[in-house]
């Protein structure tokens, strides 16, 4: 389970700034409903070119709301020279810091930061004519580049991490592999096999607890009446909903812990906890 910050959970829990301008200076539009998250960030410029209002529309998991929530807050009363120096670690830093693998919220914000300020002076950013490598996430060739080089990123886990890229059905897993070798002249060899095991993508992770749910689970419960659904994988919580019998019998806790979450600690990752949908 990820550790959050105080700052994190205050913004999460009461974010400011939801919303979005009537008549908009700049508009940023990042990522997509369809990977996971997305960020629209509306800004107010004055004729000085100082920022007099953000707000933020987001769809995505805690960090990305907490990421979103913070930034409005520091770029209101900026000049646009100045949110433009914005980084995804002054994001981070601004939360009192992120778990590794929730640092792609951060970048999110700063992109859309910059879409924003980029729509406001009428430019196509540079990001936007990169080479795709990941396409589950369209995650080009120059957003790798550029997190590996401002974040000294040194695996391709960390790219992840960072960018999301790799993070679907891995099959661009050799290519961010190639473009981190080019681009980190100090590093001599990045090794394909490593020691520990092969890391599981989101999407593996949740076919095969869908595969182990259909296979292992839903006969037995089925054979008194019940069901279960797949409701949610956020990490290594797995929310699932149980039906028919199962849904009332007062021992239904007892047969998430004792018998759907031991199966798939058992046969996908030892380290998911399994909670009903409330």
């Amino acid at each position: 389970m990820w550790e959050y910050t105080d700052k994190v959970q205050q913004h999460f829990l009461e974010p400011l700034n939801v919303g979005e301008l009537k008549k908009p200076s700049g508009t940023g539009d990042v990522g997509s409903l369809a990977c996971g998250d997305a960020l629209k960030l509306t800004l107010e410029i004055d004729g000085n070119d100082i920022i007099t209002d953000a707000k933020f529309k987001t769809f995505g998991c805690a960090s990305a709301i907490a990421s979103s929530s913070v930034l409005t807050e520091m770029v209101k009363g900026m000049s646009v020279d100045e949110a433009a120096k914005v980084t995804n670690e002054d994001i981070a830093d601004a939360l009192g810091g992120l778990p590794k693998e929730k640092m792609h919220c951060s970048v999110m914000g700063r992109e859309a930061l910059e879409a924003a300020i980029a729509d406001y002076r009428g430019l196509v950013l540079p990001m936007a004519e990169g080479e795709i490598v990941c396409e589950c996430f369209g995650v080009t060739d120059l957003d790798v580049i550029r997190a590996v080089n401002e974040s000294s990123l040194r695996s391709v886990e960390e790219i992840t991490n960072f960018t999301k890229a790799g993070g679907g059905c891995g099959k661009c897993e050799d290519k961010l592999r190639e473009i981190l070798q080019s681009t980190v002249s100090s590093v001599t060899e990045i090794p394909v096999v490593q020691m520990k095991p092969k890391r599981m993508t989101a999407l593996q992770k949740i076919k095969k607890i869908e595969d182990v749910l259909e296979r292992e689970v839903r006969p037995g419960l089925r054979k008194d009446g019940g069901d279960i659904e797949l409701i949610d994988v956020d990490g290594d919580f797995v929310t699932v909903s149980l039906r028919g019998a199962c849904k009332s019998c007062n021992k239904s806790q007892t047969t998430i812990k004792e018998y759907v979450e031991k199966k798939l600690r058992e046969l996908v990752l030892d380290s998911l906890i399994v909670e009903e949908e409330n």
